[in-house]
């Protein structure tokens, strides 16, 4: 009995804690796809998980921040979802590849086309293309309004405070990473390129030095075969010279 007891109560126990936890983590979040570094260009996801048992997610509201404007934003093509870019004009006009940009997205709103949207126990990804990404900051909070079909609507939009425990409805947060070479790696690819040439100078320089190596060794062989033949054409030109002294010798003596 006592087990028993103690069996119920853990039971209930870690349902309560799954209960309380569970919204942490199910709630509206953001994440790139690679890399969202400072000044590039980057495809960021907005996960929207479905808290409901008996409704569906139908409506999905992206609000951008105002203090860090994005002026390209490109959503992607999703079968069953009506896609709004909202844009609105910018006190002070940012300027990207020359040019003043007077406007700027503030909000991508996708609508459920089919009626079917999000349904319970599933999750959907919100892709978008945004860019250039600011400089002088080092995370977007984004704040989401997600909507059910029984027109219940949560708002994602509380931003954590440092020291503090996570909110009950936090917004979406992009971390951005540093900055890297010209926003489109052409610095790394520039050093890959100047390592390879010298790679290849080196090996080249390698080649020539084995090259240059290997005529020496056969000049050095030839001139040592020349020298031996030249010995032995000498010795036999002093045995010859001997031989027909003692033919003359021997021709004299008989007369």
């Amino acid at each position: 009995m006592k087990a028993s007891r103690i069996a119920a109560v853990a039971a209930v126990t870690g349902t309560a804690v799954l209960a309380v936890t569970s919204p942490a983590f199910a709630h509206v979040s953001v994440q790139p796809e690679g890399t969202a570094a400072k000044g590039g260009y980057a495809v960021i996801d907005f996960k929207v998980p479905n808290e409901r048992d008996d409704a569906s997610t139908t409506k999905v509201e992206v609000n951008f921040p105002a203090d860090h404007p994005v002026a390209s934003v490109m959503p992607q093509p999703m079968a069953g979802w009506k896609i709004e870019v909202t844009k609105s004009k910018l006190a002070k006009p940012l300027e990207m590849h020359g040019e003043k940009i007077d406007q700027a997205v503030t909000k991508v709103t996708w609508t459920a086309s089919d009626g079917k949207g999000i349904e319970p126990g599933y999750f959907q990804k919100f892709p978008l293309s945004v860019g250039a990404l600011p400089e002088d900051t080092d995370e977007l909070v984004f704040k989401a309004v997600q909507t059910y079909s029984n027109k219940e609507v949560v708002r994602w939009i509380e931003v954590q405070q440092e020291g503090q425990d996570e909110p009950e409805n936090p917004a979406p947060v992009l971390a951005l990473s540093a900055a890297t070479g010209d926003h489109h790696g052409s610095a790394a690819a520039g050093d890959t390129a100047t390592d390879t040439a010298e790679e290849t100078s080196a090996k080249t320089e390698t080649t020539a030095s084995s090259d240059d190596s290997g005529s020496a060794g056969g000049s050095d062989t030839t001139a040592r075969v020349l020298g031996v033949v030249g010995i032995v054409v000498g010795a036999a030109g002093v045995a010859y010279g001997v031989l027909a002294g003692r033919r003359r010798s021997t021709t004299g003596t008989e007369a």
